[in-house]
């Protein structure tokens, strides 16, 4: 199933999750304007290395966080992985920065990412392989749009055996059914692929953010509350 927009008004502009839709284009652009051998390097200096981090945390290792922890959210392998990325960042991203703020929802992004990141270093501790890409914390952001809005109406492009068909269906239907598929997903890896898709990450965002909104969602706002254009 494909989200293609709700029917969530937000209230208030989303300037933050279209600074972060910004951001990544912007970085995925420069991506591209750099040569095949300037690109590997960059996605091994600026993606997450699981294994570089474990080396830092064990005895005498180098204990700072490194930066790749956040520089990883913003660089993607190509453009129909920040095309998915983006289009559910666009769809569910604007609702749940009404909810949590402006400042807030940058601070609870960005720590569904880091969350994310965890589950996939405790997954594959040992891996070599990069981790690139927004969708770790664009998952934190469906847990909290599926806690917070569960009966709101996705327009969902729907295969049905030959055909597909425009239907509308309830965000936890929808949220629900993608958090399932990524935990069946992850079943058939071992969390550390010679390459993919880090689905241990999608599952660790998805409930971080199902555990955060909740500190970060803002006093005052109530479920009832009407959205308006």
């Amino acid at each position: 199933m494909i989200p293609l927009k709700d029917d969530n008004k937000s209230r208030t502009f989303p300037y933050v999750t279209i600074a972060l839709l910004a951001a990544n284009i912007a970085a995925f652009l420069y991506e591209l304007s750099l040569p095949p051998s300037a690109q590997e390097l960059l996605i091994y200096r600026m993606g997450l290395v699981p294994a570089d981090l474990t080396e830092r945390l064990r005895p005498g290792g180098d204990f700072p966080v490194p930066l790749s922890l956040f520089t990883s959210m913003f660089l993607h392998g190509g453009l129909l992985h920040l095309a998915g990325n983006m289009l559910y960042l666009w769809i569910f991203g604007n609702n749940v920065e009404d909810e949590a703020g402006h400042l807030g929802f940058l601070v609870f992004y960005l720590l569904c990412g880091v969350a994310a990141a965890g589950t996939q270093i405790v997954a594959a501790p040992a891996s070599h392989v990069p981790m690139i890409g927004a969708s770790g914390a664009i998952a934190g952001v469906l847990g909290a749009y599926m806690l917070l809005f569960p009966h709101a109406r996705v327009l969902t492009l729907v295969p049905i055996i030959f055909y597909l068909r425009l239907m509308y269906l309830p965000a936890v239907v929808v949220l629900g059914l993608w958090f399932v598929y990524q935990v069946l997903l992850s079943a058939g890896t071992s969390g550390a692929p010679g390459g993919g898709v880090a689905f241990f990450a999608h599952i660790g965002g998805f409930v971080a953010g199902m555990l955060l909104i909740w500190l970060f969602r803002r006093s005052g706002r109530r479920r009832g509350d009407p959205y308006l254009a």
